[in-house]
């Protein structure tokens, strides 16, 4: 499988990124980290896993706010005092919880939250993006690093 994604370069990487910022439990970062290594330009590099992450997780938060009203009601039952509430706290405090979307196994809860809570899509997209372009941009930095480190 690794193969196969190396050799389509760029665009396997922006699927990659995609999916990994859907609700699907995939990682990104080792396709990038292979890369690089490769010698891929590390600022397209990063640029392509942050722009496939980012709109993997707009896809994220428009789940939640298109199929917003059945999951708050069917799926986790919340009355519309609760949900009041917890909008106004999220409005409060939450939003800037967004900057840790990049984080394994909560950052895509983190997405469709703000998208069933109905956050603005500009502070959405500002967050979500500064968030996950420093951890691609981490991850490069580190790659490059323990490169030049190994071949001295």
């Amino acid at each position: 499988m690794q193969d196969i994604l190396l050799s389509h370069g760029y665009p396997a990487l922006f699927l990659l990124s995609f999916l990994a910022s859907t609700l699907v439990p995939l990682g990104s970062e080792w396709l990038l980290a292979i890369m690089l290594v490769n010698r891929h330009d590390p600022v397209a590099t990063v640029a392509v896993a942050t722009t496939g992450n980012l709109l993997g997780a707009c896809t994220t938060y428009w789940l939640g706010i298109y199929g917003g009203p059945w999951l708050i009601r069917r799926v986790l039952r919340i009355n519309e005092q609760a949900e009041a509430r917890a909008k106004e706290f999220y409005r409060r405090y939450g939003s800037w919880s967004l900057l840790f979307s990049w984080l394994p196994v909560i950052g895509d809860p983190l997405c469709l939250a703000g998208g069933l809570l109905r956050i603005g899509f500009v502070r959405f997209f500002g967050l979500v993006f500064l968030g996950k372009f420093c951890r691609y941009a981490a991850v490069a930095w580190l790659t490059l690093q323990g490169s030049k480190i190994i071949t001295g």
